[in-house]
């Protein structure tokens, strides 16, 4: 989190990751999670307890093999712009 506040008022910037992890060979399984995660995200009217959610940004993925070489791990980051 870093501040984002401005003329407007106060506000801050979150960025946080999603981990898609499977034991599918291959990664086609988990970049179909990883798409379905991110679209679900970014197209949702998404709610807070205080607050509200000005912007929501994909920012990157990152897919690596873990455990040896059995599973598929995709690590979604992104970003949100959280304002009073």
């Amino acid at each position: 989190m870093r501040d984002a506040s401005d003329a407007t008022g106060a506000g801050a910037l979150h960025d946080f990751a999603v981990a898609v992890v499977t034991d599918q060979a291959g990664f086609a399984a988990a970049k179909a999670v990883a798409a379905a995660v991110s679209a679900a995200l970014l197209s949702a009217p998404l709610a807070l307890a205080e607050g509200r959610i000005a912007g929501l940004w994909f920012r990157r993925a990152r897919a690596r093999r873990v455990e040896d070489g059995r599973m598929r791990r995709i690590d979604l980051t992104f970003r949100a712009r959280i304002e009073d």
